[in-house]
């Protein structure tokens, strides 16, 4: 099944459907992602890859033809609260609780390194 344009995945040639993974492809995927496969693992290797391309497969059946692009699964709003303006302490008060204040500042000990 063809359809105009997909939301995650590219088109694919038909022809090339199904597709199957073997020993071989997970050698050659593995050599290009410089990615050393023990020959144990190979065959859960193979078996997870096939399970994946099964899975696009099955992904290019849908008709996503109508599905507007989403960025977020659901809707989301700000969750921040609304900017007011409240009175607050002036610099001379903050300060007057400092150990030690310069230049109507807080005056801190130096710490480097």
């Amino acid at each position: 099944m063809k359809f105009n344009k997909p939301l995650f995945l590219p088109l694919f040639d038909d022809s090339i459907l199904p597709m199957s993974i073997n020993r071989e492809d997970v050698k050659y995927i593995a050599a290009l992602a410089r990615i050393d496969v023990p020959e144990d693992k190979l065959e859960a290797m193979t078996k997870s890859l096939g399970d994946i391309v099964q899975y696009v497969e099955k992904l290019q059946e849908l008709d996503v033809a109508n599905v507007k692009p989403t960025s977020h699964a659901v809707p989301v709003g700000n969750v921040l609260r609304p900017d007011i303006i409240k009175p607050s302490l002036t610099n001379q008060e903050a300060l007057a609780i400092a150990v030690e204040a310069k230049d109507g500042s807080f005056k801190v000990p130096l710490v480097i390194e």
